[in-house]
């Protein structure tokens, strides 16, 4: 079987690692989602990951009134526990990790720098990027975003709790539709919530497309690199919809 795509760079949230207690680790999730990490890596993908900390700390949405740049630094050490985490089980695996970071920990991370990241992926190693951008004000889905188009990825890779982009909340709405194909104008358009404005914004700018899809089905990623039609796809297609 010959991958779709030769590199890819996967968002997680941290959510998903918390599985169903919604906060902090659930060690088997991260294991269950290192597994299948691991099982895309075997086909010869390069993986890039960039993880979320919002099972920790979410900065943007703090109510406990910590002033936004110092909530925003809390969350970047959120995602730095979740891929500690997730790099440990991806080890148990047999994969060759590298943790790297956008606030230099030089004891327990390396500091991101593109060339060693891009050599660490021609090596066969799954990179994680954690701290998101470095910055505050820019979330992981902006990292996403720029890592992705710093490592010359083929495609982002979001995952989520649902099958894919709907043209209204499936929760609410009964008979929302899901959309396999959609452009980056019409999301941005809709405000349907995929990834936010900046990170759509680069993603067009710079024609990289992006799969919305649920990581609680086993086994979707292994068929989204091997071309299936999986989720939704996000890209520079002629509008379809309404």
């Amino acid at each position: 079987m010959t991958p779709a795509y030769k590199r890819v760079l996967i968002k997680l949230s941290g959510e998903v690692m918390a599985g169903p207690q919604r906060f902090g680790l659930d060690p088997q999730r991260v294991q269950e989602i290192a597994v299948e990490l691991d099982d895309i890596h075997r086909l010869g993908v390069e993986v890039a990951i960039v993880i979320g900390g919002g099972n920790f700390f979410r900065g943007v949405t703090s109510e406990n009134q910590i002033e936004r740049v110092q909530a925003d630094h809390m969350g970047m050490l959120a995602t730095v526990i979740n891929a500690l985490a997730l790099q440990d089980a991806l080890e148990k695996c047999g994969c060759f990790t590298r943790v790297m970071t956008a606030v230099e920990m030089n004891r327990v991370a390396e500091p991101f720098i593109r060339r060693r990241a891009i050599r660490h992926l021609e090596k066969g190693r799954v990179v994680l990027f954690a701290a998101g951008t470095g910055s505050p004000y820019f979330s992981t889905d902006t990292a996403a975003a720029l890592r992705a188009m710093e490592m010359k990825a083929d495609v982002i890779m979001k995952a989520t709790k649902v099958d894919g982009i709907y043209d209204a909340d499936p929760v609410k709405v009964k008979d929302a539709r899901m959309l396999p194909e959609i452009n980056y104008l019409e999301v941005l358009s809709r405000d349907l919530g995929v990834m936010d404005f900046t990170a759509i914004s680069m993603c067009r700018d710079h024609n990289m497309p992006i799969v919305i899809f649920n990581i609680n089905v086993r086994g979707n990623m292994r068929r989204i690199v091997l071309g299936e039609k999986v989720g939704s796809l996000v890209s520079q297609l002629q509008a379809t919809t309404p």
